[in-house]
């Protein structure tokens, strides 16, 4: 089975056009079959902004009504995924820039409105993804680069967690191929210790437990840790969380992350 490595970046990277382009030198040395999954930083919302666009959350997620929509659909899809594809051709790697309405690569369901209306933002499941589509790319050497949008299969676009996508890609691909995923954001990896960058080096489905228990993980980095634990339950073969600067090092299996175990 060939190995395929699937890496997400996000965080501040996205905004930090120097970091971003170290990040995508050697994201560009990793050898072998490879896709890239993107967030969108905070580049929406400084757009936003000189629109008169003004964010809005829910438990720290953002709400997407169609203005929106209009918006991150211009950065993610646009500028900030246009601007990697075109990083990455300079850099060797003959990259393929994506959203889930290309090649019908991901459909998504728009999320149901309970307390609250997210408006459009979409939930992905592992149905919902063409693999053969993906696979198609990958064996013609292309490497996809997915920016945080789906479809509804409906004419619309729709705002979606870069975190889930990655997971959900990499579980699905894992039938095709030797999966790894890597998450990489700001930080070393999960941390004890944010004062002192304390790594914890690794997670179980039992000290995860335990952590979440004592508060020591919390917030943003739950669904995060969820989406790795479901990546491996559905026969992904390693999750590592780690720095975008260690990259290269954690694709050949000599970084400093925190891998995720069952």
């Amino acid at each position: 089975m060939n190995q395929l490595k699937i890496i997400k970046i996000g965080g501040k990277v996205i905004d930090d056009q120097a970091a971003l382009d170290a990040f995508l030198t050697d994201f560009s040395k990793i050898m072998g079959s490879k896709v890239l999954v993107h967030g969108g930083g905070k580049i929406a919302s400084g757009f936003g902004e000189k629109l008169g666009i003004k964010p809005n959350y829910f438990d720290g997620r953002r709400i997407t009504d169609a203005q929106t929509l209009e918006l991150v659909t211009m950065v993610y899809g646009g500028l900030i995924n246009k601007k990697i594809v075109a990083q990455l051709q300079v850099k060797g790697v003959n990259a393929l820039g994506l959203t889930g309405a290309d090649a019908n690569v991901i459909a998504a369901k728009r999320r149901p409105v309970k307390e609250i209306d997210y408006g459009y933002v979409g939930d992905v499941s592992e149905d919902l993804v063409n693999f053969d589509s993906l696979s198609m790319f990958l064996e013609a050497g292309l490497t996809p680069v997915l920016c945080p949008l789906t479809h509804d299969g409906l004419g619309s676009l729709l705002n979606t967690n870069a975190d889930t996508i990655a997971s959900v890609l990499s579980s699905g691909l894992s039938r095709i191929f030797d999966v790894e995923l890597i998450y990489c954001f700001e930080q070393k990896g999960v941390l004890s210790d944010f004062e002192n960058q304390t790594v914890i080096p690794q997670i179980n489905p039992l000290s995860y437990e335990e952590l979440k228990i004592k508060g020591t993980i919390k917030e943003g980095m739950i669904p995060k840790l969820d989406n790795a634990f479901d990546a491996l339950s559905s026969g992904v073969s390693t999750v590592t969380i780690g720095h975008f600067s260690d990259v290269l090092k954690l694709a050949n299996g000599k970084g400093s992350g925190t891998v995720i175990t069952l």
